[in-house]
Order: C-alpha cells, then structure tokens, then sequence
C-alpha cells in the first residue's frame, strides 16, 4: 500500500477496512502503551490482556459488521511549565488499540506524500532534528529574518468539515471515515458531565495527532511550498514540528510579506 501511494500521489484508496482483520489488530494492540490510565469504562491493558483472543475477535466481528462504539473520553487537565493546564483525554483502551490500527494504515500512506520539512509525530523524525535543521539553515544558509509560530489551540479547533474533505483527498474508504467520525463524536466526560465538542480532535487519543499532522500538512506546508515561497523575493525555509513552525527568511520584507498573509 506504501508502494502504490509512493508510485502515484493522485491515487485515492478506497479499500482499507478489510486489512483491519485479527491479525492486524493483534499488531496494533502491541504497539498501543500499555502504561496510560483507563479510560472511562475503567478497563486497563492488563485486564483487557487477560482474554485477549476472544477480545480481539469480538473486536474484530463489531468492526466487519459495523457495530463498534466508540465510548466518551474522559478529560483530564495536567499543568504546563508556565503554571497554566493544558486538557488531556483518556480513551478507553480499546479504542485506543483501534485508532492504533487506523493510524497505521494512514501513515503507510501520507508517509509518501509529506514534505521533509514536517518533523512531528513521523517515524524516526524528533524535535532534536527539526532543531538541527532549523540552526543549520539559519546558520549556513543567511536566514535571518524569523516567523516563529505556534497554532493556538490547535487540536481543538480543526473544522471537522475540513478534515474530512482534506482526508478524502487520498483516503476515501466509508469504513475508515465513519470510525474516525465515531472518535470525533464520542464527547468528552469531565466532572461527570458528558459535552460533545463540535471542533477539534481530542487531545490523548492515538489518532488525533495523525489527523492533525495531516491535516497541517495540506493547510500548512503544501500551502507554503505552491503559494508562499514562490512569491517572495529572496530564499526561505519552513521547519514545522507538530503545531509549532519555523519560517525563515532571507529579507526582512518576506518576513513581514508572510506575517501578514
């Protein structure tokens, strides 16, 4: 599937759901943490593990026939370094195992198709390397005029209309797309009150930071590369790590030129 995404950027996939069999999900589940607290049903990895055949196989049979549920996501608020919280959610565990299997037939494919400038949440790539980049372009290249970004509220504020349009653009299986709506739907449980967000992804399930990533990637970074860079005048960069991005600029005036865009 990765060969035939890397071959032709203009296929549209329109047949995944059936790779999701036990086998597959077998391998999700061993990549999804087992460390993270349960969710809202309360059911941890371990318990989960202890039937773990006929789990998979009653995950697998709600999947095939369309029965699967998607349960609310709790949240929870952890402080940053600044004193303020940022919300993390707590999926139940075997919807985390699912969005691992999801996430893994996505990023088989847009693997092909993302810029280099793009370094969050992609296999082998860290916030050391973009780091790396961006001094050594700075540096060896005479960028100095620096855009120094970071999207506010990021995961919680992707128009859902716009994801799914973004997303049929390469991947348009009814299966995929209806899971990843049960996810965006479920709500989120805080304080015992249950409320269903209308933007966003949230924030601590496993496949939210791949559709984000995804979605940046179009709005962002193809943006940059077709309609920004050409129309300035001198040389330019863009590093870009999750929601946090770096655009750096040979001239002053460019610099400006691309605030104001």
């Amino acid at each position: 599937m990765a060969a035939q995404a890397a071959r032709d950027s203009a296929r549209v996939f329109t047949t995944l759901a059936h790779l999701i069999d036990a086998d597959f999900l077998r391998e999700a589940y061993r990549r999804t943490s087992k460390s993270s607290a349960p969710g809202i049903d309360g059911v941890t990895a371990e318990a989960y593990a202890e039937h773990l055949d006929e789990n998979l196989r009653d995950l697998h049979e709600r999947l095939r026939s369309g029965r699967s549920q998607a349960a609310p996501v709790e949240r929870v608020w952890i402080e940053k370094e600044d004193g303020s919280q940022r919300p993390i959610g707590k999926p139940a565990f075997e919807d985390k195992s699912v969005q691992r299997a999801v996430a893994m037939l996505l990023e088989a494919i847009y693997e092909q198709d993302v810029l280099d400038c793009s370094y969050g949440f992609r296999p082998g790539r860290s916030p050391h390397a973009a780091l790396h980049e961006l001094r050594e372009r700075c540096m060896n290249e005479g960028r100095g005029w620096i855009v120094d970004a970071d999207v506010r509220g990021y995961v919680d504020s992707i128009d859902r209309t716009c994801l799914r349009e973004v997303l049929r653009k390469r991947v348009n299986d009814g299966s995929i797309l209806r899971l990843i709506g049960k996810w965006l739907r479920a709500g989120v449980m805080e304080h015992g009150e249950l409320t269903h967000p209308e933007t966003g992804v949230v924030q601590g399930g496993v496949i939210s930071p791949v559709l984000a990533h995804i979605f940046l990637h179009h709005v962002l970074d193809e943006w940059f590369e077709r309609e920004g860079q050409p129309r300035l005048k001198g040389r330019s960069f863009l590093t870009r790590f999750a929601d946090d991005f770096v655009i750096g600029c040979e001239l002053e005036a460019d610099a400006q030129k691309i605030m104001g865009v």
